[in-house]
């Protein structure tokens, strides 16, 4: 009797109003609701594809991917040509972290309707993540070649373009994005931020402002303004506002982080250092929390890092193509002057700075969670042309390429493996300097919870310091030392040193760092515009009474 009932049921035909009731019901939040119901229209009406997107969407809305995966997969496998059902599920599939068939799925979509600028912008999105560049901006051309007011993929283009250095580009498009949609301020804070990069301080100030008059709760807007402007007096109506918001409940963590980094920046600029530590100690207090970071994570990544070259291992042939890069590896802790030995060698007529590059980060990971106990030769020529590859999608025309990424200093043993004609150049910073300006400093990357703590900061320096030993004893001779003070000191003599080691030809450009005018994207964006000054590494000094933990945790160093 029941089989009957389906079968007859089978042959009716699923209504406009059924699944408006299920729209509806997904639209206003009720989504065990919306389950319900499609789950009893599946009894009515069995095979429907309409439904089983409809349920994958209900599953995504509760944070059941895995569910809402097979969902969309049901769909479009009763329905070949179901573009919506293999564009959801390569939302899906992103989010799981399955990029690789994120794509495949997109691209399906895409052969269904060659004209769907959504599934050409997230397709834009995962190619981007993939750190397929070029690709991804021939995505996002699409998607706004198919819909010319469509903000974000213009914004997404902006972003892309920004990653190859296409910086003028990249300007033109986030003015697009904020032609065509007023209210899309995502794309004026990256045109603020570009600027910024570029050493347009004053067009980033005013860019700033005016996303603060037009949003104002937005927090990090007030935290990069703070990076730029300098605060007197008569800000002290501003100020008392940031301070007002720090009340303002609808604010989360991150926010609050934002603002506390901000009102710290506003009274160092004031002098009023209680004021100042006060806020920053906030701030990295909800950091800390926000990551739930833990020190002994890093103190297991050391030592399985160092467990993996307790033996030299057989390192790849060197390059046998002068088609190759030549790359120059610069690291070291941060805010030890990576950014301005970047900025140095960059402006060398051969030398294309590419910035702090995750490209080892993300070939590595998988290799040192595996924790190897040996290496072999193919794991090397791996690392190698997965790099080779990925540094070759940034179109870059110079053959020397300078990887600034100062956490690479883990990876030594790796680079010099994979890369037996790398040069390697090691910043030395005081140690107080050094973790002060990281303390002081707001960082993006989640890699660094170590900062928010003066205790876990002084730890991870130890880290530091010891691995930087092991490396040395391992690889003698082949990593260049230069001091951050001495370069401040004596900056013709540490330079021609430096190029040196490079093997590059002196180039007068290089003492004129300054007037270079490539993007900077870290926290020293400002710094390297001016000339070399000295004096930098005795800051700590005036906050020596709120850094004990930190100096008791680095006499050693």
């Amino acid at each position: 009797m029941k089989d009957k009932t389906k079968k007859s049921s089978s042959k009716l035909a699923l209504t406009k109003s059924q699944v408006d009731s299920v729209i509806h019901l997904y639209s206003n939040g009720q989504i065990t609701e919306a389950i319900g119901q499609i789950n009893a229209l599946n009894e009515l009406y069995p095979n429907v594809p309409l439904l089983f997107n409809l349920l994958g969407a209900c599953y995504k809305a509760l944070g059941q991917l895995e569910n809402a995966e097979k969902m969309f997969k049901t769909a479009f496998t009763l329905k070949p040509d179901y573009a919506e059902a293999y564009f959801n599920h390569g939302i899906i599939l992103k989010g799981l972290g399955r990029l690789k068939s994120a794509v495949q799925s997109y691209e399906k979509a895409i052969s269904i309707i060659p004209g769907y600028p959504d599934a050409h912008n997230n397709l834009g999105n995962v190619l981007k993540e993939l750190g397929m560049i070029n690709k991804a901006i021939a995505s996002y051309e699409w998607a706004v070649a198919y819909k010319s007011d469509f903000a974000e993929a213009f914004n997404n283009l902006g972003n892309a373009q920004c990653d190859l250095g296409m910086h003028q580009l990249a300007i033109k498009n986030y003015h697009k994005a904020y032609s065509v949609n007023p209210n899309f301020l995502d794309a004026l804070f990256n045109l603020g931020v570009v600027n910024k990069q570029l050493g347009n301080e004053k067009t980033a100030l005013q860019t700033f402002k005016k996303i603060i008059e037009f949003q104002p709760l937005n927090t990090k807007a007030y935290r990069n303004l703070s990076e730029i402007k300098h605060y007197n007096q008569n800000d002290l109506n501003a100020i008392k506002k940031m301070e007002m918001l720090l009340t303002n409940s609808s604010l989360d963590n991150t926010n609050l982080i934002d603002l506390n980094f901000a009102l710290s920046n506003a009274y160092q600029d004031l002098n009023d250092l209680d004021k100042q530590f006060k806020y920053l100690e906030d701030a990295n207090m909800l950091r800390k929390k926000l990551l739930d970071y833990s020190i002994d994570n890093s103190k297991q990544l050391f030592s399985t890092i160092k467990k993996m070259f307790n033996t030299l291992p057989v390192a790849k042939n060197k390059m046998s193509s002068l088609q190759e890069f030549k790359p120059i590896f610069i690291v070291g802790m941060p805010r030890s002057g990576t950014s301005l030995v970047e900025q140095i060698i960059a402006s060398h007529n051969k030398v294309h700075g590419a910035g702090e590059l995750e490209f080892l980060s993300q070939i590595l990971s998988q290799l040192i969670s595996d924790d190897l106990s040996s290496l072999t030769k193919d794991n090397f020529e791996f690392i190698y042309e997965e790099y080779i590859s990925k540094i070759a999608n940034l179109k870059i025309s110079n053959k020397v390429v300078t990887d600034k990424m100062p956490m690479n200093f883990r990876y030594i043993g790796f680079i010099l493996s994979s890369f037996p004609e790398a040069k390697i150049v090691h910043l030395k910073r005081d140690a107080r300097a050094s973790c002060w300006s990281i303390y002081k400093n707001y960082f993006d990357s989640k890699g660094i919870g170590y900062s928010c703590d003066q205790s876990d900061l002084a730890t991870y320096y130890g880290l530091y310091s010891d691995l930087m030993v092991f490396w040395h004893e391992l690889y003698p001779n082949q990593i260049y030392d230069i001091c951050y003070e001495e370069l401040t000191m004596n900056q013709e003599k540490e330079t021609r040193k430096l190029l040196e080691y490079c093997e590059l030809d002196w180039d007068e450009n290089c003492l004129s760092f300054h007037s270079n005018k490539r993007v900077v994207k870290t926290s020293s964006a400002l710094q390297v515009r001016k000339k070399m000054y000295q004096g930098s590494s005795e800051a700590w000094k005036k906050y020596e009474t709120y850094l004990k933990p930190l100096i008791e945790g680095l006499k050693s160093y």
